[in-house]
């Protein structure tokens, strides 16, 4: 009996070894989880850090390749896709140009791995050219959403969504 009990208690002090080794051993899952976790919250720092300084600050030249990919893409614009870091880097350009007080507010980002929505709010005195429309002197103050994906720690593409309808009125146009 005694080597029965010795044994039995033996068996369950290598249960409960083995139950907590395995919980305490992340899973390839757990792993991949946390590093795409991570990956995505310097995305955003990133992300946050570039678009601040490329409008608020009025920083245009950080449109590069340190921060974005070459192939970096605007969706879905007015005028078809823009592609590539000098065209993507002229398109954003009409925002400083046309608003010498552009101020760019990230309200709200967030994500899943490569994938990150941003919600935003712009606010402008429309006071230069601004894709080909001459200054109205109205100031501008809307919402939008924007897709982003990133590859590699870079800006691929983004896709704006956002209210025209009363951009134009508060420009005068409509």
């Amino acid at each position: 009996m005694k080597k029965n009990k010795n044994f039995l208690s033996g068996l369950i002090v290598l249960l409960l070894t083995i139950t907590i080794i395995s919980c305490n051993t992340p899973s390839e899952k757990h792993v991949e989880l946390e590093n795409a976790q991570t990956q995505l919250e310097e995305n955003i720092n990133m992300y946050k850090t570039v678009w601040n300084k490329v409008i608020n600050e009025r920083q245009i030249d950080l449109i590069n390749e340190d921060s974005f990919d070459i192939n970096a893409t605007s969706l879905a614009t007015s005028n078809g896709n823009v592609v590539g870091l000098e065209n993507f880097k002229a398109y954003y350009n009409n925002y400083l140009i046309g608003f010498s007080d552009a101020e760019f507010t990230l309200i709200d980002i967030f994500g899943q791995a490569d994938k990150m929505v941003k919600h935003w709010n712009f606010k402008g005195t429309h006071d230069g050219d601004f894709f080909g429309v001459p200054a109205t002197g109205k100031k501008v103050d809307i919402n939008g959403t924007t897709l982003v994906k990133m590859k590699d720690g870079k800006i691929l593409s983004e896709q704006d969504y956002t209210d025209f309808l009363t951009f134009y009125k508060q420009l005068g146009l409509m």
